[in-house]
């Protein structure tokens, strides 16, 4: 389970240490820099792909991604005006855990002759063994193009190199590094779905085994048949019953072509897939994405309540607190009834001060212990 989550330099996150726990539900005003933590936890996932840099220029650069305010302390209550850097660049993203912590620090390249100058390199990884980055604990361990990791007996293997853009994560094949790798690439992010006329989730396709939901949804009805023919049969109906007492959701094929029937009560006939209600519709695919059988590391969740009516959150809090017995998860969200329908989860409450998101009433004695690796 991660422990501890670290940000610093992106976006509104000038310097961000945050305690996380199974259940952990992140809140706040509009513009708080929710969205921002959830995108650096995204982005901490593409680096263990090997995606990091492309990650970023879907963001329109490392520049465009890092902190845009002033590289000394702001004065609480008074307004600065930013100035040039001085300082290198560096945007950087860790976590530590119960048995792994890991650190990445991304920076501007050397000027050179090319026209891929904008591409973030990175300047330092780290890996290490249990929540905190000590020398001891050190298990892998990289400085711009080289990389070194401990060998079976805890020695220090030769020196080897790796590109300037590539993650070590997707580089070195040490267990330990591997094991993280395919921890880290088992997180799972949802992220809003599409439940609009044209949206993937109300057209019928060609069923096939899935075990987990696609972030798009279009493969929702294979997903619930997938849930009951795992022997997930009863908290699927349940699940179901309690946001719609006295429905019940039923998987078609026709020649192989998944389709879905939302029987409800008072209705003559049951309703397909294209004819449901936003609200409904959005709630089967939670429904699909909690329940399944193949929990991951983390489950990340992005504002779950969006066209949600605010009578179904209570429900979407029970399948929420269910997943959490099977992965750590994290709720990004600000529906307060949601927040106070999971009454056992961790809230952490974001804010803004002078353009800068904190956690709100943590001081600089309460931050969970975190050093980063130093270029």
């Amino acid at each position: 389970m991660i422990q501890t989550l670290a940000v610093e330099s992106y976006r509104s996150l000038r310097q961000l240490v945050l305690p996380l726990s199974p259940l952990t539900v992140v809140t706040g005003a509009n513009g708080a820099g929710k969205s921002s933590l959830y995108r650096a936890l995204r982005l901490l996932a593409d680096a263990a792909l090997g995606g990091a840099v492309a990650a970023l220029a879907r963001e329109g650069g490392l520049a465009s991604t890092l902190w845009a305010g002033p590289e000394g302390k702001v004065r609480k209550g008074r307004a600065v005006q930013g100035t040039v850097r001085t300082k290198p660049v560096a945007l950087r993203l860790g976590f530590g855990g119960d048995e792994f912590g890991y650190a990445l620090d991304l920076g501007m390249p050397v000027p050179a002759e090319t026209m891929f100058g904008l591409d973030p390199e990175f300047k330092r990884e780290a890996l290490w063994a249990g929540p905190v980055l000590r020398p001891a604990t050190l298990l892998a361990d990289r400085t711009r193009n080289v990389v070194r990791a401990r060998d079976a007996s805890g020695a220090w293997g030769a020196p080897g190199r790796i590109g300037l853009t590539d993650s070590m994560l997707s580089e070195l094949a040490e267990p330990e590094v591997l094991l993280l790798r395919d921890r880290m690439r088992s997180w799972r992010f949802y992220d809003q779905f599409r439940t609009d006329r044209d949206a993937p989730a109300r057209q019928s396709r060609i069923g096939t085994r899935t075990p987990v939901l696609g972030h798009d949804g279009a493969d929702l009805p294979a997903a619930l048949r997938t849930i009951v023919e795992q022997g997930a049969a009863g908290e699927l109906a349940d699940a179901v019953t309690d946001a719609f007492p006295g429905s019940r959701v039923e998987v078609t094929s026709v020649e192989g072509r998944f389709g879905l029937r939302f029987h409800q009560h008072g209705l003559l006939r049951p309703l397909d897939a294209a004819e449901l209600s936003d609200g409904t519709l959005r709630y089967l695919l939670w429904v699909a994405a909690l329940l399944t059988q193949r929990p991951p590391e983390l489950l990340v969740l992005n504002e779950p309540e969006t066209s949600l009516h605010p009578d179904l959150l209570p429900s979407l809090a029970s399948l929420i607190t269910t997943a959490a017995t099977r992965s750590q998860v994290v709720v990004v969200t600000h529906a307060a009834r949601l927040v106070d329908a999971l009454p056992k989860a961790t809230v952490l409450t974001l804010a803004k001060t002078d353009s800068t998101t904190t956690l709100d009433g943590q001081g600089l004695l309460d931050q969970p212990s975190w050093h980063w690796p130093e270029r």
